[in-house]
């Protein structure tokens, strides 16, 4: 059994550039995914304790207004020193809190640091633009906009990238110069708390950045604070949209779930797709909001297609995070666990055909196999709900047009992948999938993280990317003369 990375991270919540571990008299407790045991118990905040953070948050808009694009440029820079610098070890606590494959973490801090150094060289080139206005009323005149920070960033994050979603929120509100007020999700927090650590070292203003964790009340004092500009959420749809409801004027960002759907048409190299695909929807035990969902075949590749895939799925290795090997660890905790259960009875009992996997391989560690239906309905909830597990459907299609409306028959719209060898159905695909992003001969799990990032629908509002999320917590200020 690996040991708690304990020195990596302080057991308290970072507020106002204090560590307090006193709270309300609860605890959150943060277990090995894996083995179960215990890494750390963080006390929940106080709604005084929160006032604190808002209050020090809010007061801090001055002190970042001050510094320039440049100091903002370095201490981001020094930033992705220091994960650099622990990168091994933060791979490692990601593996422990979040039940992630050792291979999969090391990509997320790979991720981080690219996060972070784009956002450092974002903030040096960020900017207004000149408006044209020299014709009628204008003529004579030059106007130009300046981009100032909107103020308090409410940035609440999941447990699946612990580290990487939250700096999609962080490292953007630095370059602009926005304080944040930080609740990481109660799975997996412990890397967030690493990260309060982190900007302590670089010099970041005492108070600009406070990271804490708390019951729903508290939680919904930050979002309803009228001291708070924007809230930032990642997470579900049904918890993103509550929080938009009670949030009041605030601009919002929400980044929620999907059924992320692919495409296979004809003419495309079936093997290579079936091992892209059944990796896609299993890796990380399938939670992730992009992952491998429902996939749709032509009628006249979908039997090869699909022994291919069941022989695919079939081959993925379950077990220990730890084990390099392993693309199917943990689900996130016996909750979850039991729902995908519960899910995948729920289609093979209303007549869906089970193809591969179906069953717990560890109940103990909370091990489902990778998980193959078709022949399912669409009003089963492993199709048009998110599952969040190592579950997908395979169903037969017409043809490309009748793929695009299956895929397009979601509440969902977050990303596609459309495996075509034909231009013109990339851009039928580009000019009728409803999501925010189509992804061509790859799985809707690509993701790089300078691209706008984000859906409609029920998957969201508002872009993440760098550039993007600086946008979003930026205003422009126009000056006509």
């Amino acid at each position: 059994m690996p040991a708690t990375l304990t020195s990596l991270f302080t057991p308290a919540n970072l507020i106002n550039g204090n560590w307090s571990f006193e709270g309300d008299g609860t605890f959150n407790a943060v277990v090995d995914k894996y083995h179960g045991t215990e890494l750390a118990k963080l006390p929940n905040a106080t709604e005084a304790q929160m006032e604190d953070a808002i209050v020090a948050a809010h007061e801090s808009r001055e002190v970042l207004r001050k510094m320039t694009a440049g100091e903002r440029s370095a201490k981001l820079e020094a930033l992705a020193t220091l994960i650099e610098k622990h990168q091994d070890d933060l791979a490692k606590l990601i593996v422990q809190e979040g039940g992630k494959p050792i291979g999969y973490a090391k990509t997320e801090i790979a991720r981080c640091i690219t996060t972070v150094k784009t956002a450092a060289a974002e903030a040096l080139r960020f900017g207004g633009e000149v408006v044209p206005m020299d014709f009628g009323a204008g003529a004579g005149r030059t106007a130009i906009t300046k981009r100032f920070p909107i103020g308090v960033i409410a940035a609440i994050t999941p447990f699946n990238f612990p580290l990487n979603l939250v700096l999609h929120k962080v490292a953007p509100a630095m370059a602009v110069g926005c304080p944040v007020v930080l609740k990481p999700a109660p799975q997996a927090p412990l890397s967030a708390i690493v990260l309060g650590r982190f900007m302590e070292e670089i010099g970041w203003p005492k108070g600009a950045f406070s990271v804490l964790m708390c019951g729903v009340p508290v939680a919904e004092k930050l979002v309803k604070d009228d001291r708070v500009a924007m809230l930032s959420f990642t997470g579900s749809d049904k918890v993103g949209w509550h929080l938009k409801a009670i949030c009041g004027k605030k601009k919002v960002a929400l980044e929620l779930g999907g059924n992320a759907a692919v495409i296979v048409d004809e003419g495309t190299d079936l093997p290579a797709i079936a091992k892209s695909v059944a990796m896609g929807a299993n890796l990380y035990a399938g939670q992730t909001c992009i992952s491998t969902q429902r996939i749709y075949a032509v009628k006249s590749v979908f039997a090869e297609f699909r022994d291919l895939l069941v022989k695919e799925f079939n081959a993925l290795k379950s077990g220990d995070p730890n084990d390099a090997s392993v693309s199917v660890g943990p689900i996130i905790d016996k909750g979850h666990f039991e729902r995908i259960g519960a899910w995948v009875d729920e289609a093979l009992n209303g007549g869906a055909t089970l193809l591969a996997g179906g069953k717990a391989v560890d109940p103990n560690c909370n091990i489902y196999a990778a998980t193959l239906l078709t022949n399912t309905k669409d009003s089963m909830k492993v199709s048009c709900a998110e599952v969040f597990g190592p579950v997908a459907v395979l169903e037969e299609v017409k043809d490309f047009s009748d793929a695009i409306a299956a895929v397009n028959d979601s509440t969902y719209g977050l990303q596609a992948g459309v495996f075509t060898t034909r231009i013109a159905h990339m851009k039928q695909a580009h000019d009728e999938l409803e999501v925010g992003g189509i992804i061509i001969n790859s799985i809707p799990g690509f993701r790089i993280d300078p691209m706008p990032y984000g859906g409609i629908k029920d998957s969201g509002l508002g872009r993440e990317g760098l550039k993007y999320a600086m946008e979003e917590m930026s205003e422009p200020r126009l000056l006509v003369y």
